[in-house]
């Protein structure tokens, strides 16, 4: 079993799920090294973590050889989310995708090879499942037939990190993350359930494309459980393994996810139009994450629903179309990054 007093690289730590993540494993004890690049300005994600010891920021880009062995100096564990993330931002930015998400990752992990890291999870999607016709729930062993390049990336990347086994030093998971939701200080509004919550409690009207195709769903916090659980888990039940992470009472259409936020709002104007830009359409079964490593998501669809309507009704979101570009992958910033002297704060 692993104890905790290990320090933990986050890539891509001071996002959306990132932000989460962090703040989870210092609550457990972990020391967290954040690795970030900051391409949506979110500076602010890293500041209420400054002051605590066992934290340490570094702004830098993955695709430079100098900042990933800079980074990866010293720690016992790597969690990689870094990326542009999500099907609109990829395509609206496929070079940049194609250089950060796939080359960028792949030289990193390439890295990490120099270094004795013990652990590697790779944050991956249940977006690689793509179109499933049938109704059925799809688990890890389910052909992968993904339509984004944000999806293709995330194959290729799961492939070369399965491909490593015999071969490298460390010891690498992939976790197939359901569609996030909830709270979290790099607050996300373009996402299905946190966009309709926000939408319908301003009085908008809300058009819904193809409301009955299903997508699995899970809390931030779930996510960072899920971190936790594989980072302490025996590395046998672990390595080089795929988990979807996600519950199975969790897998909505976008019909019932609208249904429930109209519980709270009910003279909610919803209109609903068929065959839009987004095809994907897959029920995720869970089984596997539950089995081998006892895990299950605490934080329902409804309670999310309910924790986001709360936040927005007492004005804490109330900035938004202000600052656009921070509550949604919309548009990137590529910052000038510089490689800072790495001490612990504090």
């Amino acid at each position: 079993m692993v104890t905790e007093k290990r320090t933990v690289l986050l890539v891509g730590g001071a996002g959306y799920v990132g932000s989460v993540i962090t703040g989870h494993l210092l609550r457990k004890g972990w020391h967290v090294r954040c690795l970030d690049q900051l391409i949506y300005k979110n500076e602010s994600c890293a500041w209420p973590y400054l002051s605590v010891p066992q934290y340490e920021f570094m702004q830098g880009d993955i695709r430079d050889p100098r900042f990933a062995h800079q980074a990866l100096k010293g720690v016992d564990d790597v969690v990689i989310l870094a990326g542009l993330v999500g099907d609109p931002i990829t395509s609206k930015y496929p070079d940049e995708s194609h250089a950060i998400n796939r080359n960028g990752v792949a030289s990193f992990i390439d890295a990490m090879q120099h270094h004795p890291v013990d652990r590697l999870i790779f944050v991956s999607t249940c977006s690689n499942y793509g179109l499933v016709e049938e109704d059925k729930a799809v688990d890890e062993n389910y052909p992968l037939a993904p339509l984004s390049l944000y999806a293709k990336h995330k194959v290729e990347m799961e492939q070369k990190i399965l491909g490593l086994k015999g071969k490298a030093g460390f010891h690498p998971t992939v976790l197939r993350f359901a569609t996030a939701f909830g709270l979290s200080s790099r607050m996300r509004f373009d996402l299905t359930v946190n966009e309709f919550v926000r939408e319908l409690h301003l009085g908008k009207e809300l058009l819904v494309f193809d409301p009955k195709t299903w997508r699995p769903y899970c809390h931030v916090r779930d996510f960072a459980r899920a971190i936790e659980e594989v980072l302490r888990a025996p590395t046998s039940k672990v390595a080089f393994e795929v988990f979807n992470v996600g519950c199975e009472e969790n897998n909505f259409t976008k019909l019932m996810v609208v249904e429930e936020i109209m519980r709270h709002i009910p003279r909610s104007k919803v209109t609903y139009q068929e065959r839009g830009a987004d095809p994907r359409n897959y029920r995720v079964n869970f089984d596997k994450i539950r089995r081998v490593l006892n895990f299950t998501p605490e934080i329902s669809v409804q309670q999310g629903i309910s924790e986001i309507l709360a936040a927005l009704s007492q004005g804490l979101f109330d900035h938004v179309e202000e600052q656009r570009h921070f509550f949604g992958n919309y548009e990137i910033f590529l910052p000038t990054a510089r490689i800072p002297d790495l001490k612990r704060a504090g």
